[in-house]
């Protein structure tokens, strides 16, 4: 990589556009960049490294590059840096724009523009710049493809810092292996160790889960087994614990078996001795039942010795009454008569009651004659009765003939008063109709006046509101103007104190022994001092940001002026110059007179209703008149008809009503008169023919008694019994006598005999014996039965353990494995005798490449005394592998490069960082750096070790290399001819280039 020009405008503290061409000064090789401190030769090397990367190194990176930009620069002047470089046969140039808070185009304030970033490339056959990308993470990307290198490597690579390889050297190993892992991004062997030290912790979580559910199935097992079962003493994750759980899981298992065949031989012994006493119970239990019944049957038989006359008297109760049911069919026949003859007695005496004293004294056939007679005369009215049926209707009819006359006479009138008024009627609602379309067309008419009056109203209002606002925001941001002015002066003067102080302020940092942060001399013999007045960062820091706030309100303000003139012109296009007070009252009369309209036209829709409603009713009533004109003359004739007919019917109906009022009147009275005659007749004749079979039944009664051998047929009723008497005898007789059979029975059996001779049954005692025998055996099933489900849940327990043994072993296994490699890669294993992390490890490898290239060139600086060599050796109880150790070959001792004095730390750390230059350029791929720059240290260098540095410096262009040293040594600038001077001033900072080529 070679640098061939830089132009830089507003950055850091180069207020103005400034050019550094770079092939001018690697004409001679080495060139140098001075300038007093603070002047800004740092921003140059940043200014390179934010063209490449788009950012600056460390701390100096911060706010999204706002901070990078001149505070000495123009308003409209933005931040620019454009880099021209070679790298890998390629001509590139890059250019870069921070965000920029430029001022608005119109009005005041400011907006903010993003950054952006350019990278071109010189065809040199076409003679020509070609586009390549404006993507920020293309140009990073290509960038960083180039070179090989990150931005932190670059900066330690080509912007060689002496004080932080100074402090490398007086470093501990930790220290040195976070430099070299960002060097050489050793990270991806740190996320090894992390990885296996997870993998570690996985696998030893499930170990440790596996053997949790061991021992809890251990415990269960415990459980089940009792106290034959004693558990290991290990934890989780201990070796050993599987073996041990399995091992007393067998011995319980073998336990429970013993117990469950010592259980299964007791229960036998129980079920057989209680089934001796099931036995003997039953033997006792029958003696007892036998004696029992033979004791309740003679009891029986005394009983029923005592109750033998009431039996005999029930048994000649039923012979007399099986007699009396040979009379029983006579008896019912004479009761039957007798009731029959009874009834049609009754039933004469009622319907000759019913009858005129005239027919008292005849007899059945004398009223049936008399029937026959009034039903005779009753057929000769039917014509009679037809006929005074249809003078009802035509009565009727003659009736709603005069009702329908009175009815349209009523709608005649109606309709004609109605009639009469309908064209007044149709004027009046025509006359509604037209005034309310009138007031719709004036009404819409308004309605479209109405919102462009409002609006001019608003923006009136709106106007005189804003008008007085202008005014106050104006002197609000002319104060804030004023105020940011005088915190800007302010923050000017405190930096302009600060830089005149800045030496007292580096002197109160100074430390003895230490070297200085400006020229590296360990030696200070006159530092300055701090005067009354002294303003320190944090004094300017202050009045910067103080000056920051009031610029933030200021433009706030600006902004919010814009914003209310913007609506105040806006409200003056559209109201005009009309005073609001009449444009108010030019929108009421318009909003009274559409209100008035809206209200008129309203009246539309019920006027054309009306109009419609009275239309229909004139065309119905014209119909009314018409329809009962019609039926007037069709009821003369109708009438006539009518009155004719009812006077024939009238006189045919005299002559058949006779005495009594009506036809029907005299048909109801002489169906009446046949209807009782007819019924009379026929209770005569029943009771005449009842009486005759009354007769004929107590004759057969007679008879019947007479051979049943009763005296009389009283006697025969008496004896006879109704059917619950009977059943009721009949069930004593034959329950006496099964009673006596079942009694005599059980008397003559040999076994109930036998018994009875025997003593009396034990019951109680046999059966407390064969309670105390089920009893035995139920609790040896018990026994049995726990033992058994002992031995299944050993079982069964005892499978599942064994298979998460079987499953736990290759978990294990890797496990024992993972541990054995993360402990070997912390350190921390046995195996690993120096305690070497693997990344420190990879960096040891590292370090010892630097140390080798670094002591080429020390020995030529140090006129061959000094040799940069790696050790591993361990420091204290910290780890081994980064160890830095300097041969002094005068004294041919090995030391700590910590005893180096300022000088030969200043060399010493120079050549570490040549040599890792070119390791860390190796590492990226032989990407070749023709431009390279030390900052700061040869101050604290005699004039012969700094000739020879110079000379080692100067061998660097062997290679076609261009070095530039960053320093304000004043011996330097007679030393090297090629010089970029940085210029300070009130106005920022400037560049001089110088005895370029």
């Amino acid at each position: 990589m070679r640098l061939h020009r830089l132009d830089i405008t507003a950055f850091g503290p180069f207020g103005d556009s400034q050019s550094v061409d770079f092939d001018a000064l690697s004409t001679a090789g080495l060139f140098l960049l001075h300038g007093p401190t603070g002047a800004g030769k740092t921003s140059v090397l940043d200014a390179v490294c934010y063209a490449l990367y788009g950012s600056v190194p460390g701390a100096r990176q911060s706010g999204q590059g706002m901070t990078l930009r001149s505070d000495h620069a123009a308003a409209a002047t933005r931040t620019e840096v454009r880099l021209e470089l070679t790298v890998a046969e390629r001509r590139l140039e890059i250019t870069r724009q921070p965000p920029w808070a430029r001022p608005k185009k119109r009005g005041s304030g400011s907006t903010l523009d993003k950054a952006q970033s350019w990278l071109r490339e010189y065809d040199g056959q076409a003679g020509t710049w070609k586009d390549l990308s404006r993507s920020h993470q293309e140009i990073g990307e290509e960038i960083t493809q180039l070179l090989g290198m990150s931005r932190e490597q670059f900066c330690q690579v080509v912007l060689l810092p002496q004080g932080d390889f100074a402090r490398f050297l007086r470093a501990d190993a930790e220290a040195r292996g976070r430099l070299l892992g960002r060097l050489f991004d050793t990270h991806r062997f740190a996320e090894v160790e992390k990885r296996l030290a997870e993998r570690r912790r996985a696998t030893e979580t499930q170990v440790r889960d596996g053997d949790t559910e061991l021992l809890a199935d251990a415990h269960r097992m415990q459980q089940a087994a009792g106290d034959a079962m004693r558990l290991p003493d290990a934890a989780p994750g201990e070796p050993g614990l599987a073996d041990a759980v399995m091992g007393a899981a067998a011995i319980a298992r073998s336990t429970a078996r013993e117990q469950l065949t010592i259980a299964h031989s007791r229960l036998t012994a129980a079920e057989s001795a209680q089934a001796a006493a099931e036995h003997a119970l039953a033997d006792v239990r029958e003696l007892a039942r036998l004696q029992q019944r033979f004791t309740q049957a003679r009891d029986r038989a005394a009983l029923m010795e005592e109750r033998s006359d009431g039996y005999r008297q029930a048994q000649a109760r039923m012979e007399r009454a099986r007699k009396a049911e040979a009379v029983a069919p006579a008896l019912e026949l004479r009761e039957a008569a007798d009731a029959e003859h009874g009834r049609a007695a009754v039933a004469q005496s009622r319907a000759r009651a019913l009858l005129p004293e005239t027919f008292a004294g005849a007899g059945a056939a004398g009223l049936a004659a008399a029937a026959r007679r009034a039903a005779e005369e009753l057929g000769g009215l039917e014509s009679a009765r037809r006929g005074e049926q249809r003078l009802a209707e035509l009565v009727a009819e003659r009736s709603g003939l005069d009702r329908q006359e009175r009815a349209d006479e009523d709608v005649l009138q109606e309709a004609e008063a109605w009639l009469t008024g309908w064209e007044t009627i149709r004027a009046e609602l025509q006359s509604r109709i037209d005034s309310a379309q009138e007031a719709a067309t004036r009404a819409e008419q308004l309605g479209v006046q109405r919102e462009p009056a409002q609006k001019r109203l608003n923006a009136a209002r709106m106007r005189d509101e804003l008008a007085g606002d202008t005014d106050t925001i104006a002197d609000r941001v002319r104060l804030a103007q004023e105020d940011a002015l005088a915190a800007k002066a302010h923050w000017l003067d405190v930096k302009e104190q600060r830089l005149n102080g800045i030496a007292a302020e580096l002197a109160a940092q100074l430390a003895d022994g230490e070297p200085c942060a400006v020229c590296g001399s360990t030696d200070h013999p006159a530092p300055a001092r701090k005067d009354a007045g002294h303003v320190d960062r944090e004094a300017e820091e202050r009045a910067l940001a103080a000056y920051q706030q009031a610029d933030e309100r200021h433009l706030e303000q600006e902004r919010r002026l814009g914003t209310v003139r913007e609506a105040l012109a806006a409200a003056t296009a559209e109201a005009g110059d009309t005073p609001t007070g009449q444009l108010a009252s030019t929108y009421e009369e318009l909003e009274r007179l559409y209100a008035q309209a809206h209200r008129d036209a309203s009246d539309l829709h019920p006027a054309r209703e009306e109009l419609r409603r009275a239309e229909v009713e004139h065309e119905q009533r014209t119909t009314a008149r018409q329809q009962a004109e019609v039926r007037a003359a069709s009821r003369v004739g109708h009438r006539e008809r009518l009155d004719q007919e009812r006077a024939l019917l009238e006189e045919e109906l005299t002559q058949a009503r006779g005495p009594a009022d009506s036809v029907a009147a005299r048909a109801a009275q002489l169906e009446r008169q046949t209807a009782l005659l007819t019924d009379a007749a026929d209770t005569a004749r029943a009771a005449e023919d009842t009486a005759q079979r009354l007769k004929d039944a107590d004759a057969r009664l007679a008879d019947a008694a007479f051979r049943a051998g009763f005296d009389t047929p009283q006697a025969a009723a008496d004896a006879l019994l109704d059917d619950a008497a009977h059943r009721d005898l009949q069930r004593r007789l034959d329950a006496w006598q099964s009673e006596e059979a079942a009694v005599r029975a059980v008397l003559a059996e040999p076994e109930t005999v036998d018994a009875a001779r025997q003593p009396s049954a034990d019951l109680a005692s046999a059966e407390r014996g064969a309670s105390l025998a089920a009893q035995r055996v139920r609790d040896a099933a018990s026994a049995r039965d726990a033992a058994a489900r002992r031995c299944t849940d050993l079982d069964r327990l005892s499978a599942r353990a064994t298979g998460s043994v079987r499953r736990l072993a290759p978990l294990r296994e890797e496990y024992d494995r993972v541990a054995r490699l993360a402990s070997l890669a912390a350190g921390t294993s046995a195996d690993n005798e120096r305690k070497m992390r693997l990344e420190s490890y990879v960096l040891a490898a590292r370090l010892e490449q630097v140390a080798a290239a670094a002591t080429v060139r020390l020995l030529r600086m140090s006129s061959g005394r000094y040799t940069l060599v790696h050790s591993d050796d361990r420091a204290g109880r910290g780890r081994s592998g980064l160890g830095l150790h300097v041969v002094d070959a005068w004294t041919g001792r090995e030391r700590d490069t910590a005893t180096l004095s300022g000088g030969e730390t200043f060399f010493a750390s120079l050549a570490l960082a040549l040599g890792l230059a070119d390791v860390v350029t190796d590492e990226a791929g032989g990407v070749r750096l023709d431009t390279l720059f030390i900052d700061e240290g040869f101050g604290s260098l005699d004039d012969q070790t700094l000739d020879e540095v110079l000379d080692v410096l100067d061998s660097l262009r062997e290679r076609d290399r261009s070095v530039g040293i960053v320093s304000h040594v004043a011996d330097l600038r007679r030393r090297i001819h090629a010089q970029l001077e940085v210029v300070k001033g009130r106005a920022g900072s400037a560049l001089r280039q110088r005895g370029a080529g």
